[in-house]
């Protein structure tokens, strides 16, 4: 039996993506065979797509960390065939084939069932941006952050910066979106931003050690000099989510903010979370939490997947991707 999957290979250097059949993998003790309806695209798929160091371990390889479908085989205690599932993160797409083929063959410590009040579809509108932006969230909820001040949101037009967007206002914070794409003021409002904020604009002052507290909390997706500036203007006992990397892996800030402010910077892995943190968020994220992402969500097919890598990796793309597999 074979399935449809992009897979990545490597050609002495040059790493190069294409659709094929592979062969469905023989049912392992402790995992679980997936039809896999709905997958999502990520910026780390996009890396993984292009050979990135570090993010896949050997190839050809099929990426995807994130996954929504239905069990058709399973040598585990805790699923069933016809069990509707969910699965992101761990080393799916990584070390595991991944969401960008129609079946994966998964742990059973990684997989969870899907709630009853969410369609694979819209999970997977949410995936590891979803999860990344609800675990965020969740950080500055349980510093018991008031919402006296505005919650400043970096990269507010991505995946996970657009979620937070719309979490937080939806919780009753008013919230600040700092994105560089001048053209994206309109669906930044319809997310739920109260005001958008230019980042030339925001970065064209110096940073310094400790400046106006305008903030209470922050959730910054990019790092670098942004994450250094918003730390700068957080106010007293305030948090900061950081969970992103593309505008640099190093930062330099000053101790002030954190011995004279108290603040927390906060940093967020829901790739590795526990199961049960994964399980509490889908279950915010399908209830009291849920967005409508109708207005920031792409659907494609798998076929066409190597064209909206490009623009991920680009910066061009605005807000979650999601793949629908089969006809």
């Amino acid at each position: 039996m074979k399935y449809k999957a992009y897979i990545v290979e490597d050609n002495n250097g040059a790493f190069n993506g294409s659709i094929k059949e592979l062969e469905v993998p023989k049912l392992e003790e402790g995992k679980v065979l997936i039809k896999v309806i709905n997958s999502s695209l990520n910026y780390k798929d996009a890396l993984a797509a292009t050979g990135a160091k570090g993010v896949v371990k050997s190839y050809p390889f099929v990426p995807g960390i994130d996954i929504a479908g239905k069990v058709i085989g399973s040598s585990s205690l805790h699923f069933t065939e016809g069990d509707d599932v969910i699965a992101t993160g761990y080393k799916i797409g990584m070390s595991e084939f991944g969401g960008f083929g129609e079946i994966v063959h998964l742990p059973e410590n990684w997989i969870l069932k899907l709630p009853k009040n969410l369609s694979h579809f819209d999970a997977m509108s949410y995936g590891t941006a979803g999860l990344t932006a609800a675990a965020c969230v969740k950080k500055i909820l349980d510093a018991n952050v008031k919402k006296d001040l505005p919650v400043i949101v970096s990269g507010a037009t991505g995946g996970v910066g657009s979620i937070s967007v719309g979490l937080l206002s939806k919780l009753g914070y008013e919230v600040h979106a700092v994105t560089g794409k001048s053209s994206e003021i309109e669906i930044l409002k319809i997310m739920g931003a109260t005001e958008i904020i230019s980042r030339d604009d925001y970065m064209s002052e110096p940073i310094k050690p400790l400046d106006k507290a305008l903030y209470s909390a922050a959730v910054d997706t990019v790092g670098g000099d942004i994450l250094a500036k918003i730390i700068s203007m957080v106010s007293n006992h305030g948090v900061v989510s950081c969970c992103g990397n593309v505008g640099g892996a190093t930062f330099s800030s000053s101790v002030f903010p954190f011995i004279l402010r108290g603040i927390q910077l906060s940093g967020i892995d829901s790739a590795e979370s526990s199961i049960d943190l994964k399980s509490e968020l889908w279950n915010l994220l399908s209830d009291e939490w849920s967005l409508d992402l109708v207005n920031q969500t792409k659907t494609i097919k798998i076929d066409d997947v190597g064209s909206e890598i490009n623009k991920i990796l680009k910066g061009d793309q605005i807000g979650r991707v999601v793949i629908q597999h089969g006809e």
